[in-house]
């Protein structure tokens, strides 16, 4: 058992009784948040209580309760305003019970609960689905927590970034739309960040058309970026490709990656494929698989290699895309092998 000779410091003995009572495993919060444990005031009864009454069983409370302890240091006032709160996006307390089991934690941060309310009630005025909004709520809760001005702020500055690249003002809302639903951290950014960014490109010669190819095809990541960072990884890969400016910016088109990933990494990936034996060349000519990490690179060499398939002479092609088009690729290139050769004009052996 925890003991130490600082009063302070001594595990709260109710807090223990009341947990146990519950069925968690109190040596778990031990290893990882024995803080929790010895705090002076804690409602681990009345936590449990809002939770069961929210559909949660024995089993779901305890698990929720050792994945994220905090919970039992927030007061039930604190709980039954969050519960509100991820109500004004969830369908029933069936959903949000299964929300909580998953994200406890996401649920538990109670911060900002004023800011948290009003940027939901903006996003679902932008016409933002609720199951979009949960999302956020569950993988990007940090964006909830400034204040709403500057969520709309950067709504506009994205706004008025599309239309001044030549965006329509009919496909404007989809565009912002998608683009949140895809990356929602861009509303972590500052208005200034959006419109540096976009300058960047300006000046690097891409067409107002470009940019906005680009902004889709790296799904607003290019706003999590720097112009020197993306400095960096242009005159890399211009270095490396041995190209010209125009040649450059149409890889970049191809592989956006180019601009996204920073010099270590392309680096790392560059090395990468040259010790398998793949050329600067076929690495030009399909500069997609830089946005393959090493180690999916080399796994992918080793299955088409075992089907004979020599990767140093042939395109890189086959080694590209997500998982599933890998596999896909790799199923075709499988049955080719093992397809027998039908000559339809070879004579038939019949035995007597």
């Amino acid at each position: 058992s925890y003991t130490t000779d600082a009063k302070s410091r001594e595990e709260n003995k109710t807090t223990i009784e009341s947990l146990h009572r519950l069925s968690v495993d109190v040596r778990k919060i031990r290893r990882v948040k024995e803080w929790v444990l010895l705090q002076d005031v804690a409602y681990v009864k009345e936590i449990a209580g809002i939770l069961q009454e929210m559909g949660a069983d024995k089993t779901a409370v305890a698990s929720i309760l050792e994945r994220c302890p905090e919970a039992i240091l927030h007061t039930p006032a604190e709980i039954n305003s969050q519960r509100a709160l991820w109500q004004l996006v969830c369908q029933n307390e069936k959903q949000l019970i299964k929300l909580i089991e998953q994200f406890p934690e996401s649920f538990f941060t109670i911060d900002c609960h004023e800011n948290q309310k009003a940027n939901i009630l903006f996003l679902q005025e932008l016409g933002l689905k609720n199951h979009i909004i949960t999302r956020f709520l569950t993988s990007a809760p940090s964006v909830f927590y400034n204040p709403v001005e500057k969520t709309k702020n950067v709504i506009e500055t994205l706004q008025k970034s599309y239309l001044s690249l030549g965006g329509s003002d009919a496909n404007m809302k989809i565009w912002i739309l998608k683009l949140l639903s895809q990356n929602p951290f861009i509303l972590l950014n500052t208005s200034s960040t959006i419109q540096e960014n976009l300058e960047f490109l300006q000046k690097n010669d891409f067409t107002d058309h470009e940019v906005l190819q680009l902004l889709s095809k790296l799904k607003g990541f290019i706003f999590q970026l720097s112009p020197t960072t993306m400095q960096k990884s242009i005159l890399f890969s211009q270095n490396v490709f041995k190209c010209s400016d125009q040649e450059i910016k149409e890889l970049v088109l191809k592989c956006p990656a180019l601009l996204y990933y920073s010099v270590p990494v392309l680096e790392e990936r560059l090395e990468g494929l040259l010790k398998e034996g793949i050329s600067v060349a076929q690495i030009r000519e399909t500069p997609m698989v830089l946005e393959l990490t090493t180690q999916i690179v080399q796994y992918r060499i080793k299955k088409l290699s075992a089907l004979g398939y020599d990767i140093k002479s042939g395109t890189l092609e086959s080694l590209n895309g997500t998982k599933k088009d890998f596999e896909a690729n790799y199923g075709k290139i499988q049955s080719k092998k093992e397809r027998p050769i039908f000559n339809p004009v070879a004579p038939i052996n019949i035995e007597d």
